[in-house]
């Protein structure tokens, strides 16, 4: 069981804040934050709510009882993190999921992670990279048009999915919650064609079989690839066999798809579309122009993960919450968040939000 100095010590680290930040903020003195955290003095309601608003928590969070086991983060896309950053987002995203599963018995619906037998995630070769991805859209009942939204394919199959502000060190971070259930975080303002990729290859690593001689990393980027793009929709679009590639091509497809120019050029090569020669072609015409980092014209939209946020609106409709409950799930103020939702969606009523 979780104790009251836990949560304080829990909200400081995923605020990251320091003793002496955080008595600053809420006018505390640190010495008495400290006796907190360890147990040896008990705060009085008045510094909890001054707490709780340097924390950007709700008081009732300070009394949760129940404590979501997760693990160091799995797998990244760059490299390891300073310890700070890394403790940061741990804190942020295992508080998150405290809320997800709590709604989740709320409402009776928790979701289980579901993924095919090893046999069909099991890679080989670089190339068995794409078979996976085809066994796996084929598991899910894909098929091998582009995916609308990731992320919703991502929670309806079982994968935790929550976002976080975080820091230009990194894309995606996946955990596991319990042993059992994937947990991927994202990081909120990435381009969506960036995004995309990122889950797509924090997938690769969550859910293949890959053997110990290939570059892990390389596998998961050819799957990435494989599982956004799928071979017989990208041949139908370019071709079997091409001399060159058009950037304006590249750019409609990127948007049909939601995958960068970039990463078609390689699903191009891979597919053996194009020549070796021609792709290095291609990446110069990148790197001259300077487009590696910031490709030319529009991107797709990011994705935000939704579930969560519709199960909290069902049990409100059902009366199964109170609206002031509503907004300590959601981790933020509730009008707030009705404003930022019919600002979304262009000013559509939302009754459970008069």
């Amino acid at each position: 069981m979780v104790q009251l100095g836990d949560r304080i010590k829990m909200a400081r680290t995923g605020a990251g804040l320091s003793l002496r930040a955080l008595a600053e903020k809420a006018g505390v003195s640190a010495m008495a934050i400290s006796k907190y955290e360890n147990g040896k003095d008990t705060p009085r309601s008045g510094v909890l709510i001054s707490l709780s608003k340097a924390l950007d928590v709700s008081p009732d969070y300070f009394f949760r009882t129940a404590e979501v086991k997760l693990s160091k983060p799995l797998y990244r896309n760059h490299d390891a993190l300073p310890k700070k950053e890394e403790n940061e987002i741990h804190e942020q995203i295992r508080e998150l999921i405290e809320r997800y599963l709590e709604i989740e018995e709320i409402v009776g619906d928790r979701q289980q992670f579901r993924r095919p037998p090893k046999e069909k995630r099991r890679v080989q070769t670089i190339d068995d990279a794409e078979i996976a991805a085809q066994n796996i859209r084929s598991f899910w009942k894909l098929g091998t048009d582009p995916i609308e939204n990731i992320i919703d394919i991502f929670e309806q199959n079982g994968i935790k999915v929550g976002e976080i502000d975080g820091t230009e060190n990194f894309d995606a971070l996946t955990f596991s919650l319990d042993k059992r259930t994937p947990v991927i975080v994202v990081k909120k303002g990435v381009v969506g064609d960036r995004q995309r990729f990122s889950l797509a290859h924090e997938l690769g690593h969550i859910m293949l079989e890959i053997s110990p001689e290939l570059d892990t990393e390389a596998v998961a980027h050819r799957f990435a690839g494989a599982f956004i793009a799928p071979g017989p929709g990208i041949i139908a679009d370019l071709g079997a066999k091409r001399k060159m590639l058009d950037i304006f091509e590249l750019h409609l497809l990127k948007h049909k798809w939601g995958i960068s120019m970039q990463a078609l050029i390689y699903r191009a090569r891979d597919l053996h579309i194009i020549s070796e020669a021609k792709w290095s072609l291609l990446f110069d015409v990148f790197t001259t122009n300077g487009w590696r980092e910031n490709e030319p014209g529009d991107h797709p939209k990011p994705e935000s993960p939704n579930r969560m946020k519709r199960l909290i609106f069902r049990a409100l409709i059902e009366k199964k919450i109170t609206r002031s409950r509503a907004a300590e799930l959601l981790g933020t103020d509730f009008d707030q968040f009705c404003q930022s939702e019919m600002m979304e969606h262009n000013g559509f009523p939302i009754p459970v939000c008069d």
